[in-house]
This record gives C-alpha cells, sequence and structure tokens, in this order.
C-alpha cells in the first residue's frame, strides 16, 4: 500500500526522469509527457502494472473530456446544418414552384379576359425561354442562376408528373357513358393504329434526315433524376387518407362542400396508388402501368365512398373532377398543374439548347411531320371508319401531352374534353408498355431516332418507359416530347388549320 501510494503522488515530470534513467535509449519525450510516454517500453508486460493503469488513466482523464466535447460539438453541429438546410429546401422548393404556379395562373386569367384563345401557357413557356436565352447571351451567369433557382420546382414538376395526367382515367366510367360501345371500338383502332403510324413516320422520318446531315452526337446535359418515395412518405399520406375518408363519412360537408370535404382523401388514395405502382417489380410494370395502379387506387376509394355513404360511385367521381375553381375536387388541383407542366419545357429545352441547335435538322423536321400526320390521319381515318365528327375532333390531339391537348381541343366546338385526355393517357400507356419492343422490330438503332419516335407517338409516358432503360435517347425524348406539343398547339392556333381538319372530318 505505501508503494502504490507512493507511486501514486508521483508527478510526470519525476516519472519521466525515473524512465529515462532506465531507459537511456528511449527518444526524448515531448514537453506535455503525453503522446511519447504511450512509446516508451513501460506498456511492456514486465513493467509494472501499477504504472501502467496509472499511465492509462492520467492519458484517459486529460483527453476523454476534450474528445467528448469535440464529439458533442460536432454532433450538434451537424444536426443544425441538417435541420437548417431541409428548412432552406423546403422553403426554395414552395417559392419556385409558387412563382411559376402563380405565372400560370395569372397568365389563363389575362387571356381569358383578353378574349384571347391561343394557350396562356405556351406563350409564358416561350417568355422563360426568351428571358433565357436574352440572358445566356449576355450575362450567361444570371441564366445560371435563373435556371438553378427554379431547379427544385422543376424535379418536382418531373417527380409528380404522372399524376397530373391521372384525373381523365379516374373519370373514364363517366366520360365514356354515352359513347356507342361501336364508337368505342373505333376509338381504340385510332388510338393503336394511330399510334404505331406516327411511331413509324417520326422514326423513319429522323433517319433519313440523318443521313442526309451526317451530324455526329455530342453528350448531351446530364438529366437530373427526382429521388425515390421513401417509406416515411407512404406512411404520411397513408394517415392523411384514414383520418381525411372517416372525416368525411362522419361529417360530409365539414369543409363546406362534399367535394372540398372528399378532396383529402380522394387526392390520397390517388398519390398512394402511385406511390405504390412506382415501388412495383419492372416486369410487373409492363402489365400494370403505375398510373394504372394510381387510376384503380382512386376508383376504389370513390366506391368504397359511395358503398358506405349509400351516395353511389357516380356522385363521388363527380367530386373528384369539378371542373369548378370555388368548388375544386382532388382531380382539379392535380390538373392544375398541367400549365407548369408547360411552363418547364422552357428550362428544358434552354438546357438542351446546344443538343437542339447541333440537331436541329433531325428534330424540327420529324417532329413536324410527325405531328401534322398525327392530326391529319386522325381526321381522315375517323372519317372513314365512320366515327362521329364531335368524337373524331376530340381524339385529333391523341399524340400530344394532356396539357397542351386540352387546349387544342378547346378551339373547337362541342369536344369532350374528358375523352381527350382520356386517349391521350391510354396512348402513352400503350406506348409504354410496347415502344422499347416495337422499335427493335423496325430495327432503329440511333438514339436519336428512337427518341424522338416514341416522344412524337406516346409523349411523356412513352419517354419515361424507354429512357428508363435507354438514357442516352432522354435527351431527344424530352426535346420532341415538349416541341411536338408545342408546334401541335401553334398550327391548331391558325384558323385556315382547323378549318381544314374539320372539312376532313366532316
Amino acid at each position: 500500500m505505501a508503494s502504490a501510494l507512493h507511486i501514486s503522488n508521483l508527478s510526470l515530470p519525476t516519472l519521466k526522469g525515473s524512465f529515462l534513467s532506465n531507459h537511456p535509449k528511449t527518444s526524448p519525450v515531448a514537453f506535455n509527457g503525453v503522446r511519447d510516454l504511450r512509446r516508451l517500453s513501460v506498456f511492456k508486460k514486465s513493467d509494472s502494472p501499477i504504472q501502467a493503469r496509472f499511465l492509462q488513466t492520467g492519458f484517459q482523464e486529460t483527453c476523454s473530456p476534450r474528445q467528448i466535447s469535440a464529439k458533442s460539438m460536432n454532433a450538434a453541429n451537424g444536426s443544425t446544418s441538417t435541420i437548417s438546410q431541409t428548412v432552406f429546401g423546403i422553403l426554395h422548393l414552395v417559392v419556385s414552384l409558387g412563382i411559376i404556379v402563380a405565372m400560370d395562373k395569372y397568365l389563363k386569367k389575362a387571356f381569358v379576359a383578353a378574349a384571347i384563345k391561343f394557350p396562356s401557357a405556351l406563350f409564358g413557356m416561350f417568355c422563360i425561354f426568351t428571358i433565357l436565352m436574352v440572358l445566356d447571351s449576355t450575362i450567361p451567369a444570371a441564366a445560371t442562376t435563373l435556371n438553378n433557382f427554379f431547379q427544385p420546382a422543376l424535379l418536382f414538376i418531373q417527380r409528380w408528373l404522372p399524376l397530373f395526367y391521372v384525373p381523365s382515367l379516374v373519370v373514364l366510367p363517366l366520360s365514356i357513358r354515352d359513347i356507342p360501345p361501336a364508337s368505342g371500338l373505333k376509338i381504340c383502332f385510332i388510338m393503336v393504329g394511330g399510334w404505331l403510324a406516327s411511331l413509324c413516320v417520326a422514326g423513319y422520318t429522323a433517319i433519313a434526315v440523318r443521313k442526309m446531315v451526317k451530324v455526329e452526337m455530342i453528350d448531351a446535359e446530364p438529366m437530373v433524376k427526382p429521388s425515390p418515395f421513401v417509406p416515411t412518405e407512404v406512411w404520411s399520406w397513408s394517415g392523411v387518407f384514414l383520418i381525411s375518408f372517416v372525416t368525411a363519412l362522419l361529417y360530409p360537408t365539414a369543409l363546406g362542400t362534399t367535394a372540398r370535404t372528399c378532396l383529402p382523401f380522394l387526392l390520397a388514395s390517388t398519390v398512394l396508388g402511385y406511390m405504390v405502382g412506382s415501388g412495383l417489380p419492372s416486369g410487373l410494370k409492363k402489365v400494370f402501368h403505375p398510373i394504372i395502379c394510381c387510376a384503380l387506387s382512386a376508383d376504389l376509394a370513390a366506391l368504397a365512398f359511395g358503398y358506405l355513404s349509400q351516395s353511389g360511385l357516380d356522385p363521388v367521381l363527380g367530386n373528384y373532377l369539378t371542373k369548378v375553381s370555388s368548388n375544386p375536387g382532388a382531380g382539379d388541383v392535380l390538373m392544375g398543374f398541367l400549365g407548369s407542366v408547360i411552363l418547364s419545357f422552357a428550362f428544358s429545352m434552354f438546357k438542351q439548347r446546344k443538343l437542339v441547335k447541333r440537331h436541329a435538322a433531325e428534330i424540327f423536321t420529324s417532329v413536324i411531320v410527325s405531328t401534322l400526320f398525327s392530326l391529319y390521319s386522325t381526321a381522315l381515318i375517323g372519317r372513314l371508319v365512320g366515327l362521329e365528327p364531335t368524337l373524331t375532333v376530340s381524339i385529333l390531339p391523341r399524340c400530344i401531352t394532356v396539357a397542351l391537348a386540352l387546349s387544342i381541343v378547346s378551339l373547337f366546338e362541342g369536344t369532350n374534353s374528358s375523352l381527350t385526355a382520356a386517349v391521350v393517357v391510354v396512348t402513352g400507356l400503350i406506348g409504354a408498355n410496347f415502344v422499347q419492343a416495337t422499335l427493335d422490330k423496325l430495327q432503329f438503332r440511333d438514339p436519336i431516332a428512337r427518341g424522338i419516335a416514341t416522344a412524337s407517338s406516346a409523349h411523356g409516358l412513352g419517354t419515361a418507359a424507354l429512357s428508363a432503360k435507354e438514357p442516352e435517347a432522354l435527351p431527344f425524348c424530352a426535346i420532341a416530347y415538349a416541341l411536338t406539343g408545342i408546334f401541335g398547339s401553334l398550327i391548331c392556333s391558325v384558323p385556315a388549320v382547323r378549318q381544314s381538319l374539320l372539312a376532313i372530318v366532316g
């Protein structure tokens, strides 16, 4: 005990001197006696265990509080930084998306007030694209900053894009109720045959122009992919669905009207269907596309609510898509983003401006030829098979994205916009399921031809399906997808073109 007590009361310098005298071959000790003491031979098994314990304890007592303090500070700083980044990201998304949505709403009101039939969102897209190009030629840094500022909004639109097409499929039972079965079969024939014909025309046109211009491909700007869905999102939307579903059953007019009260659970069921469908195996997606899963989920929710509330399916579907701005349903909220989708085309084209300029001949020639063919062939085949003129006009923009297809049919009188949207979405689903195999059968090897043919015949859904397996074709898909809708809207805005289409329809 006395020996142990004596050693424990020794100062560090005394120990150092003792160790140095006993071990003359060791190197000098550092000024604080900590780092070099650990290298000395005192840690050999032959040394006193008391000395070893003393040195270990002294080292831990000297440094552990500092290490713990540093780790705690780093953890606190990291947590604070993560929270601040998350909050800033949410605010950035809200502001950027809010500006795009507000711009779309303002332009729409202005065009209605001025009695202008030209699609307001398309005008806004041209304005944004012009501003970006002017800034790029004068102040490139400003153009880049502006483009980067809206990236969160663009990723949001890209991530949820299929949802904006779904409402027309959800209310399809109401849309086709007054269509005779014979007419329905004719429409299906035009959709399938028209998709294949448009695919061939666009693809062969692109290949022919490629052979004439002989321009080599260059690497496109990388396309940022949105993040996948996480379980937290699924559980959150499930909670929203359950709570709002029960609330709507117990208090049908809790939010003022039945449409508003049903809006939360119908919207949640649509979102959940899309999330579940997106997580299905790739093989199953070929048969059971996420959009189909999405529409079925909403219809099943509507059917369950109609049964439990004893109101029936039709009133619930009517509340899903009211087309009344003062009393919106879930479908109205989703389709309200279609104008924003068109505005986002400006940023997509600006990002790929070098690619568009280099391959302008192939892209613009194929898009113009395929769009004209799609419109006029649909009108002609509709007349040849004896389809009613109003139905034929309603399906004219079958190969144009929903956002602009609805604008096109609004230029005509007596059309069925719900049928238009449904035909466009079904055409996209046909392309999404069969486009890759069909392109292989037609021996289209060139990525430019494959991308343009896909987007010109099956718009956004076909684009998503092909680009998932052939990323090299994605830039051309995205460009042709936007330009097909833009050119279709521009040409149908010309009164002479509309008159010629109506003359063919009869």
